[in-house]
């Protein structure tokens, strides 16, 4: 009959006829235990199926070695991109991820917080969701001296680190390479202004036309959930217009590669009629004809940086240094956008 009861150091000390605090010593590789006994001991716990309490090890350490992340989709490019840079730098540090999505819900992001909270994860990484209006939530994690880095969509919070991109400043030239070709009828297609990176992306766009004499009108901008569906929609609404907007700027790449199809299903040209830039530099960009101008935003960097500024808090609670680290972007020129020169990217 198996057991199942766990196998302890006292178990291991009784196979061996020695005393509990060599074994202890010695799976915890203390210098001052001899080698050949060491490695007895080391032989005897794998052959009994010794694991070693992480759980009771941490309690009295008041450590969990996790870090909580909270994120509003998991089923995106950008976040498996943020994901990756997460993962190198905590695994590289010892800590492992606890990982939960709100789904673009401000209530189940609560829900996601709460439960990171009582997992007693030793910090938390967040981006936030699309309704998210007041920041309450992470306080439970502050008063606790628990540090919160936020990434991409950030809260303003003055005890917590934020990771972004200049988004005002890539808008506007996203922006401005469309007008350079000639575009003044320019449509911008961005998420809920509640945060950030949609505001800030159209506040460039906006200052793009204002430094080139173009009227900003409310008829070309169209606020979405950012999903295929809701470009869809919008193509309809752009091929229905009088007079057709000669350009495109979309906060994301699958609203831009979207209205592409969509434009040249209709037999509309892209870039020759209308030409279009989106956001993020996906691998769908590289993919679809022609391929699609966008911004590079840096999701693998910025998960490295999230990450390690959390860590180097955690190793370090006296840091006070907390701000906002802003990463490069840059604009990827290709051939959707393209008019007044030669189509090769």
């Amino acid at each position: 009959m198996k057991s199942t009861s766990e196998v302890t150091i006292y178990d291991i000390a009784k196979a061996l006829n020695i005393s509990p605090s060599t074994v202890s010593r010695a799976l915890k590789n203390h210098p001052h235990i001899k080698k050949e006994t060491k490695r007895k001991i080391i032989a005897t716990a794998g052959e009994m199926g010794y694991r070693h309490n992480n759980f009771a090890s941490n309690l009295r350490q008041r450590r969990s070695n996790t870090i909580g992340v909270v994120v509003h989709r998991l089923d995106s490019y950008f976040i498996a991109s943020v994901f990756s840079g997460l993962e190198k730098v905590a695994s590289e540090n010892g800590y492992g991820l606890i990982i939960s999505q709100s789904q673009e819900s401000w209530r189940k992001e609560i829900l996601c917080a709460s439960t990171l909270f009582n997992s007693r994860v030793d910090g938390l990484i967040v981006s936030l969701a699309f309704d998210t209006k007041n920041f309450e939530h992470f306080n439970i994690f502050i008063k606790k001296d628990i540090p919160v880095v936020f990434f991409d969509r950030v809260a303003d919070c003055h005890e917590c680190i934020r990771i972004v991109i200049d988004n005002y400043k890539a808008a506007y030239e996203a922006t401005s390479h469309l007008i350079a070709q000639g575009c003044r009828r320019i449509v911008h297609i961005g998420g809920n202004m509640l945060r950030n990176v949609y505001s800030e992306r159209l506040s460039g766009f906006k200052k793009a036309l204002a430094n080139n004499n173009i009227e900003f009108t409310k008829d070309l901008l169209f606020i979405t959930d950012m999903s295929e569906k809701d470009a869809i929609e919008v193509a309809g609404k752009i091929l229905r217009m009088k007079p057709r907007p000669d350009g495109v700027f979309a906060s994301n790449d699958t609203t831009a590669v979207s209205i592409i199809v969509e434009l040249e299903k209709a037999g509309v040209a892209v870039p020759g009629d209308i030409a279009v830039v989106g956001f993020n530099n996906d691998p769908i960009s590289r993919v679809v004809k022609p391929n699609l101008t966008t911004i590079h935003y840096p999701a693998k960097e910025m998960g490295e940086v999230a990450a390690a500024s959390l860590i180097g808090l955690l190793k370090n609670s006296q840091v006070s240094s907390l701000s906002t680290i802003v990463l490069k972007h840059n604009l990827i020129i290709r051939n959707s956008s393209i008019k007044q020169i030669s189509h090769n990217s």
